[in-house]
């Protein structure tokens, strides 16, 4: 009989365990960069299921880049098979708004109870606002940092009280650098997404990209910037190696210094040799340094194309969960983003940043916050890829002429905004 019983038990549970299985809500998710943020969902996820066990998170293939993630969204949304929440760069949230993607937060937001006590507010909150309605909730946000291997650096006389405040004097490094033997001193990720580094560049002498539909770069801050970039290029022999292979390089311990957005932190000390590591404060163009920086980052959007309320419920119960308290601490703790909500700040700032120094150099640089601009219409990913393509250029050296290169990028990216 007892054998009866426990057999019988067994049935049931099996039973009962594969009907919870079946009544379990899927909610797709789409997210970039996997060498960042898989690390992140990792710390997140087993949270997440011990306070939403009827909900299971299926992950979609990471995105490329933002550009990437972008594009993806687009061509699902003519497909029907958009995933229900997505992760999308702070300056590509707009295209998704305008073109319907992306569903109003405010529905959801009304029906909580106490929303601002989960850390949400209206600075935070604007990053993702259009037309008066809430379609994102950022998830984290990063500035560019400089990046020193203290080991290859002292090869040249340089402490942390004496690394470079301009990039003049970074140029200055990269000749003592290779004079002391260093073959690669310095990368500068001018192909990070969405011309992030020349927006840098551009708020750095406080100047906007783009005002309205008009692209500034024929401005005399423009014409600095793409000089900037040249002397920066030819005055460090800088090799034009693809992002990830300069993330690998530096973590490997071959480079002195690079200069790339803060994100990269938590990547870097889980790869890196037998190193000492040090960020610093973004160069500037003149000693009194940088007069703004672009935020970058992304931010979560709801694009379920369900109409099942419980689907949506799930849904936005994943993108409140990610972007709330924890969860978002766990950005903090995983990359070298920051979290933009003020519960997880509270939640790790006591003694994180103490204890983890090379992630504070992006919050002391909070004031210098600026917009991370997109082109704005149809054809803004075309501006950003022709953009992309000057900025090689002078890598390469196929650009030598700045005030040349300055006249045909912006014809050519003007065209593309009119």
């Amino acid at each position: 009989m007892q054998r009866t019983l426990t057999a019988m038990a067994l049935v049931l549970a099996a039973t009962a365990t594969t009907a919870t299985a079946e009544d379990k809500i899927v909610v797709e998710f789409g997210y970039p960069y996997s060498h960042l943020f898989d690390v992140t969902y990792e710390a997140i996820l087993p949270k997440f299921y011990e306070a939403h066990p009827n909900i299971e998170i299926k992950m979609r293939a990471t995105y490329e880049s933002y550009e990437d993630g972008t594009n993806t969204i687009l061509r699902e949304a003519v497909a029907g098979t958009l995933p229900d929440v997505t992760m999308q760069g702070l300056n590509r949230q707009a295209i998704l708004v305008e073109k319907g993607i992306a569903k109003s937060l405010e529905p959801f937001i009304a029906a909580e109870t106490d929303f601002a006590k989960e850390g949400y507010h209206k600075a935070m909150l604007d990053l993702g606002t259009f037309n008066d309605q809430v379609y994102g909730l950022p998830f984290s946000i990063s500035l560019p940092v400089g990046y020193y291997n203290m080991e290859v650096m002292a090869k040249a006389g340089y402490t942390e009280a004496n690394l470079p405040k301009t990039w003049e004097d970074v140029v200055q490094a990269c000749v003592k650098l290779r004079e002391a033997g260093v073959d690669n001193p310095m990368f500068w990720g001018w192909n990070i997404t969405g011309n992030w580094f020349l927006q840098a560049l551009m708020w750095s002498q406080d100047k906007p990209t783009v005002l309205g539909a008009d692209f500034q770069l024929d401005t005399p801050e423009g014409l600095k910037t793409l000089e900037t970039m040249q002397s920066i290029f030819t005055g460090c022999e800088m090799q034009n190696l693809e992002w990830k292979a300069a993330l690998a390089s530096f973590s490997a311990g071959d480079l002195g210094m690079m200069y790339w957005s803060t994100s990269a932190v938590g990547a870097v000390e889980r790869a890196m040799g037998d190193f000492t590591l040090v960020t610093a404060e973004y160069p500037g163009i003149e000693a009194s340094g940088p007069l703004g920086l672009p935020a970058g980052g992304n931010s979560a959007l709801l694009t379920s194309q369900s109409d099942d309320p419980e689907q949506l419920a799930a849904a936005w119960a994943w993108l409140k969960f990610i972007t709330s308290g924890e969860g978002a601490a766990d950005v903090a703790r995983t990359t070298g983003y920051m979290p933009p909500n003020q519960a997880a700040n509270e939640i790790i700032l006591a003694d994180f940043y103490a204890e983890n120094p090379a992630k504070a150099t992006a919050v002391r640089q909070l004031p210098l916050l600026r917009e991370w601009q997109a082109y704005p219409g149809d054809n803004g990913l075309a501006a950003t890829q022709v953009i992309y393509d000057g900025l090689e250029g002078i890598v390469t050296g196929e650009f030598a002429d700045m005030s040349k290169l300055q006249e045909e990028l912006t014809e050519e990216v003007q065209d593309l905004l009119d």
